[in-house]
């Protein structure tokens, strides 16, 4: 028989009086949660007559770092000087050499060459017609895989023109082919360098999860008062937007070159610049095509946010219809925007996967023979401009061929309200007084220092120290510039919307992943989800439940449904077949087979599918503010509307900490989970 004279008297009182004692006193993290909840909820109800400090930031102590850097913004357009020029004077400079080239593009795809300026201009030579840019798109796809991609691509380009979507098409295309490859180029720079420094890489880490978790309206105004009321200052946000992913993979897919490739480069003698161009680059080009494409859709994910400081084109559009209500106009646009992004999406993907040419096939003399695409392309090209003076069509479709499904739209949305406008209001006021309010009024009720202090708990138990203090550091950080409340209500909406999307998406996800047909179609869906631009979702939200919380609740869950359903599905799928087979050897049945194999293994990508779902609503509910919220995407496009510098950088970073938080807690999380099921 053991010995346990030599336990600790109170482990063996405490063991012997109770095993939940027992079990405590083993791990004491959940002791350390018991008490600390127990804390903060005899804080929380009697805390208030004596700390009201805790429940409501005292304005003396708040820090107005807002006016501070609207002042500094201020002084460095009005005063900053570099000697022989000014800073206003410089970004002047870069907007004229970025403009330069946008204009040749629109010249060619949609305006023509101008002589004059204003109403004055007078075209001096056409655009390439619609049956020129169809015919290109159509050879590009012949070249760059099969007549496959060849129809989908001309496919798409005649949806532009007989929906009458193509000249807005045009008008964002070119701001696209602008903004994509700088954007490309500097974050390729970027990311070289970070993988030949790690300092630099450690220095940019943070730079680009603010990057990636600020909303875009918080630094929309900077970039306006910088570049001025232009299409410029959109596709420099654009840019901003769009870079960290491929700076990202940048660096990852320069690390995944193989040795062998990188020792073969130093034993021909390659200079460390050769190194790079020569081998490393193009080694990793396939991995880098993967960037470009995340720059592609993330610059298309932007036409509309971008129209709001100058863009035209289909983002104009649809923000237009959004003012007037008018979702008939709001969803062709948004469509047009999505088969624009199918497009681009799968003729990059395909540029990724084409083989380089062989050096050892022997080239013809012939220039047809040798360049047919090319030749082709400058033929339709002069042929169309020649008969496009003799023949309008041939230049600009025919308006009166053109197809319009606005007003069905209309007419839906009009049926739906007139049949279901009682069931639909009293589902909006059930959830609204049962769900919504107390949440929101619970969370508005507790003191900030009880959450600080919990969210460290959460850090510790989770990451340790490092963790802790990260979480409180960001969480003081709202508090002190007087954003809690604010604070307070984008969780309210947050969380709402990301249980309600989860507890969709995820029975999707699980159903999918065990029949393939199944997947197939929830996969195309879950694409198009994450297509559609975000303004898209408020159209019909706002015609079926006005404006207000609620609406912006569903927003938001059809916004961030598709993570959930892809990261439930993905993580299933993914595991072992040998660890199914051995759970059916063992006399599982197929629920069992389900709960106790399936997701205990799939968790950990669950917990990422989670946290991307956070990531979407938290980016949608800045949108949101359009429609009545008032959280922090409300202050950052009060700061937009007011061009407050200051006060919408702050509201963005606030956002941005909420997001920061949620992922590195979620992350640690997932780590811990997948340690503990041997799966590191």
């Amino acid at each position: 028989m053991a010995d346990t004279s030599l336990r600790p008297r109170f482990e063996r009182d405490t063991a012997s009086a109770s095993p939940v004692f027992a079990w405590l006193f083993r791990r004491p993290t959940a002791l350390a949660w018991i008490i600390a909840l127990f804390a903060a909820g005899v804080f929380w109800w009697f805390g208030k007559p004596l700390a009201g400090w805790a429940f409501k930031y005292p304005t003396a102590w708040k820090w107005g770092i807002g006016k501070e850097i609207t002042g500094a913004m201020e002084w460095l357009m009005n005063e900053a000087t570099f000697g022989l020029f000014t800073f206003r004077q410089l970004t002047r400079a870069i907007s004229a050499v970025i403009e330069f080239p946008y204009d040749i593009v629109l010249s060619i795809l949609s305006t023509g060459f101008l002589s004059g300026q204003g109403s004055q201009a007078v075209q001096i030579v056409p655009p390439l017609s619609w049956i020129a840019v169809v015919a290109i798109v159509i050879a590009v796809g012949l070249h760059v895989k099969d007549w496959k991609l060849s129809a989908l691509l001309g496919g798409c380009f005649l949806y532009l023109v007989v929906f009458g979507q193509w000249d807005s098409a045009m008008v964002t295309l070119s701001s696209i082919a602008i903004a994509v490859p700088l954007g490309v180029v500097v974050a390729l720079l970027i990311g070289i360098l970070g993988y030949r420094s790690l300092w630099f890489e450690r220095a940019i880490t943070p730079v680009l999860d603010l990057m990636q978790t600020v909303p875009v309206f918080a630094y929309l105004v900077p970039v306006l008062v910088m570049f001025g009321f232009n299409p410029v200052s959109a596709m420099v946000a654009t840019m901003i937007y769009a870079m960290p992913p491929m700076v990202r993979i940048t660096m990852l897919a320069l690390r995944q070159v193989p040795g062998d490739i990188t020792d073969l480069g130093t034993m021909v003698g390659c200079t460390r610049l050769q190194m790079t161009w020569k081998v490393l680059v193009p080694s990793a080009m396939p991995t880098l095509m993967v960037g470009v494409n995340q720059v592609i859709m993330l610059s298309l994910n932007m036409v509309i946010i971008a129209s709001m400081i100058g863009a035209g084109g289909l983002g104009f559009d649809v923000l237009a219809s959004l003012r007037r209500l008018d979702i008939g106009g709001g969803i062709e646009a948004g469509v047009a925007i999505v088969v624009l992004a199918i497009a681009l999406d799968r003729l990059s993907q395909a540029m990724a996967r084409k083989a380089p040419a062989s050096h050892t096939e022997t080239q013809p003399d012939n220039i047809v023979r040798k360049y047919p695409y090319t030749v082709f392309c400058c033929a339709v090209v002069a042929v169309t401009g020649v008969a496009g003076v003799f023949w309008a069509g041939i230049q600009d479709y025919p308006e009166a061929w053109t197809v319009t499904t606005g007003p069905m739209w209309g007419e839906l949305v009009k049926y739906i309200n007139i049949n279901f406008y009682d069931q639909l209001e009293s589902f909006k006021t059930a959830l609204l007084l049962n769900v919504l309010i107390p949440f929101k009024r619970f969370l508005l009720s507790l003191p900030w220092i009880a959450v600080v202090l919990l969210l460290g708990l959460a850090g510790y138990s989770l990451g340790r120290w490092r963790l802790a203090l990260l979480c409180m550091v960001l969480s003081f950080a709202i508090v002190t510039v007087g954003l809690w409340a604010k604070a307070m209500v984008t969780i309210y909406l947050c969380g709402i919307s990301v249980v309600a999307a989860c507890l969709i998406g995820m029975p999707i996800g699980i159903l999918a992943a065990q029949n393939e047909r199944l997947w197939r179609v929830v996969q195309t869906f879950i694409d198009t989800l994450q297509t559609l631009p975000s303004f898209v979702y408020l159209l019909p939200v706002v015609m079926l439940f006005r404006v207000g919380d609620f609406s912006a609740m569903i927003a938001v869950i059809a916004y961030a449904l598709a993570p959930a359903i892809r990261y439930t599905a993905h993580g299933i799928r993914q595991v072992d077949p040998q660890l199914v087979e051995a759970g059916i050897v063992s006399g599982c049945t197929p629920f069992q087979l389900l709960t106790k194999v399936k997701l205990k293994l799939a968790f950990p990508e669950i917990m990422l599918g989670l946290n991307q779902t956070i990531m979407l609503s938290l980016s949608m509910l800045v949108i949101t503010a359009l429609v009545g919220t008032r959280d922090l995407g409300q202050e950052t496009l009060i700061a937009l509307t007011r061009a407050r510098t200051g006060d919408g950088i702050v509201a963005g970073l606030c956002v941005a900490f909420i997001a920061i938080i949620a992922d590195r807690l979620i992350r640690a999380g997932a780590d811990r989970m997948r340690a503990r099921l041997g799966l590191q």
